[in-house]
């Protein structure tokens, strides 16, 4: 079959995008410049709107156990232990996935090349992309290998190529941000002791230290800033004199050790004809929050069944321009707010002294022994919270959903999504003539029985929610009403059911 989508970046966003266009049939292609998936991976978190997305494709169990869930946080500075947070269960009753799962990313990597290797698709290492061009009919690409070039023809190119994308640089789209000041570094190492199964972190005045766990070797992922006025090329030894202290642990074996510079910026846009951006080539962030890869891998599930939807005739071209409108606001807000969040952190004035003397250490284990403040935080980095009501595709309120919100996880709802597809949610009972118009366009409708957790979860009792192959809502229709779900059906020349 002739390549429908050419995916260029190998990273975990192109990487999702590859297997969930895979499984929905579609002919796709992922190449990457590098000869394998990357050592020196910086991302470590792995939040639960990530796992959910997982567990529609399939292998979110075989991640969780493969990663250690994080059950606490401990803040020090100077050299001392100040505060102690739990994160254990913290989303209980949010999510399947109700805790921060610690996961590098190079482990990360392999397993989605593994998930996709099992759909038929090998990624193309040491495969570069040269140029291309675009035109009404398609893009034509031009490879290069070992020194050979060919060319390759696509319906569409996602670019997932990273900071320095060769696609957004084609397509001369701007990348506007900064660049901190401070130069960052990775490492991979031994520690002496008992291991450590949390997340310890060091704040202070342009210091910044993390430490998670990293199961498949028993080993200690290090993230921090390099001491001030240290050379660009150097080693951990550089670091270790003020890093030992500031986590209060003494390496014994270092696997790897990489320094790289971080940025805070997005592009202009996310689509140019049949070019779409995603992931780091499309937005990058501080550290702060470990939200980046997981924003990467939310645009590969919104693009992924936009583009099948096109590509098989079951949706009007116009459904493509709602990726952008829906995933640049999310991203604009995101680098804002981390930028924020990062920068008081590590900040040397009054503002970011108040916030590590005081509000740490005396505020937030008050906050974080309430069930709602633990809520709220699980929610702000969990990614749950996202959502698209200005969308084209959204309309309506129903309890306390909106149209745009994710569907709110009640037990046993997350199972009908696994079908990657539409469906209409009923929580109580469903009218006839809403079941009716369903059959006539093919919908499947899953009723669930009303119950006390779906009343807690903000779902409003015999409303509809139509229900997005991204598990976000579409429409909630609080009287089941039949005409909005036909217009929203003909505005895109929705078709539903796959061999439709």
């Amino acid at each position: 079959m002739a390549t429908q989508v050419l995916i260029v970046g190998a990273g975990p966003t192109g990487l999702v995008l590859a297997i969930a266009l895979a499984r929905r049939g579609v002919a796709v292609r992922i190449i990457d410049k590098n000869s394998g998936p990357g050592l020196a991976s910086r991302a470590m978190a792995v939040h639960a709107r990530t796992l959910e997305f997982y567990r529609q494709l399939g292998f979110a169990e075989v991640v969780v156990n493969q990663g250690i869930k994080i059950e606490a946080i401990h803040l020090r500075e100077h050299g001392e232990d100040i505060v102690e947070l739990q994160l254990k269960e913290i989303g209980a009753g949010l999510s399947p996935y109700p805790f921060v799962l610690a996961y590098p990313q190079d482990d990360h990597e392999r397993l989605l090349v593994a998930q996709l290797r099992a759909e038929g698709v090998e990624v193309e290492w040491n495969t570069e992309l040269e140029s291309f061009t675009q035109d009404e009919w398609g893009v034509r690409a031009v490879l290069e290998r070992d020194g050979d070039r060919h060319t390759c023809s696509a319906a569409y190119l996602c670019g997932c190529d990273g900071a320095r994308s060769r696609v957004r640089e084609a397509l001369k789209l701007e990348f506007t941000g900064g660049t901190y000041d401070h130069l960052y570094y990775v490492a991979d190492v031994q520690t002496a002791g008992p291991p450590n199964q949390d997340l310890v972190g060091h704040l202070g005045a342009n210091t910044f230290a993390l430490m998670l766990p990293v199961r498949s070797r028993g080993m200690q992922r290090l993230i921090g800033i390099m001491p001030e006025h240290a050379p660009e090329h150097v080693d951990f030894e550089a670091v270790r004199p003020v890093l030992e202290p500031l986590l209060g642990i003494r390496v014994e074996q270092v696997n790897w050790f990489s320094t790289y510079r971080v940025h805070h910026r997005v592009a202009s846009h996310f689509r140019t004809g049949r070019c779409f951006l995603s992931g780091d080539a499309a937005h990058i962030h501080s550290p702060a929050g470990g939200q980046g890869m997981n924003t990467g891998i939310g645009d590969a599930v919104n693009l992924a069944w936009k583009l099948a939807h096109v590509l098989q005739g079951r949706a009007d071209l116009s459904l493509l321009d709602t990726y952008e409108a829906e995933r640049i606001v999310f991203a604009r807000k995101l680098v804002t707010t981390t930028d924020r969040a990062f920068q008081l952190i590590v900040s040397q004035g009054a503002g970011g002294q108040l916030l590590r003397s005081w509000l740490l250490p005396h505020v937030f284990p008050v906050l974080s022994g309430f069930g709602a403040a633990r809520r709220t935080l699980f929610k702000t980095l969990s990614q749950v919270l996202i959502h698209y009501p200005d969308s084209p595709l959204s309309a309506g309120r129903a309890g306390d959903v909106i149209g745009g919100d994710r569907l709110p996880w009640v037990p046993d709802n997350f199972a009908a999504p696994q079908s990657l597809d539409w469906q209409l949610h009923v929580y109580g009972s469903a009218d006839p003539l809403l079941a009716a118009a369903a059959q006539a366009l093919r919908l499947p409708v899953h009723v669930y029985s009303w119950s006390e957790a779906a009343e807690h979860a903000g779902l409003l009792r015999d409303a509809a929610y139509l229900v997005r192959p991204d598990m976000h809502v579409a429409l909630a229709l609080p009287r089941q009403e039949v005409d909005v779900l036909q217009a929203l059906t003909a505005r895109f020349k929705l078709r539903f059911g796959r061999d439709s």
